[in-house]
């Protein structure tokens, strides 16, 4: 199997592809798709949004990254910041790059395309720490937010028709390349 280049995506352009993958990879309904192709675009169109893809020789997207800068104002910082004010970390919504989304297909998992994805885009951000969200549980993906530097700075979040809650991580930027030595210290970015 080909290793897909990594590059800038117009996502607005290709938004219906990328649920499509996220569809695959995340789990979703047809409805769901639906409801999060209307707040894709509604992100695209924040200053500073940006959105990078996996795709192949052929011209296939088979994964896909974007975020935006966070904003106390928007929706998932609303939802998410009195369980960062109770764990003493409602600071990092200030001067933060949110990653709103990452997804990779599954027959594409395991080989760092979840890495570069999400490594490419917070490199290209003028914000010194970044944020998500994560479905909290032990998973390959919090497992590779955590190798990248991502710490919980909050856990059992419930977000409205959720069905299972989620951790709330951040890092300091640039995200970690390689797993911190035996003793060394974490960044914490306070």
């Amino acid at each position: 199997m080909e290793d897909p280049a990594v590059g800038p995506l117009d996502l607005a352009a290709r938004v219906d592809e990328a649920l499509r993958v996220q569809a695959v990879a995340f789990g979703l309904t047809e409805e769901e798709i639906l409801v999060r192709r209307h707040i894709v675009l509604r992100h695209l169109a924040t200053p500073g949004a940006r959105a990078y893809g996996a795709v192949t020789a052929a011209g296939r997207l088979v994964g896909f990254v974007y975020g935006l800068p966070c904003d106390r104002s928007q929706w998932w910082a609303s939802v998410v910041e009195p369980y960062l004010r109770k764990n003493g970390a409602d600071d990092w919504l200030d001067d933060s790059f949110t990653v709103t989304e990452l997804h990779v297909l599954p027959d594409y998992q395991g080989r760092g395309i979840g890495r570069r994805l999400i490594t490419t885009l917070t490199d290209q951000v003028a914000q010194p720490r970044s944020l998500l969200s994560a479905i909290d549980t032990d998973s390959p993906a919090r497992g590779l937010y955590r190798k990248l530097g991502y710490r919980d700075l909050a856990r059992q979040v419930r977000f409205p028709s959720a069905p299972r809650p989620y951790a709330v991580m951040g890092a300091v930027l640039p995200l970690r390349r390689h797993e911190p030595r035996h003793g060394t210290r974490e960044r914490t970015g306070r």
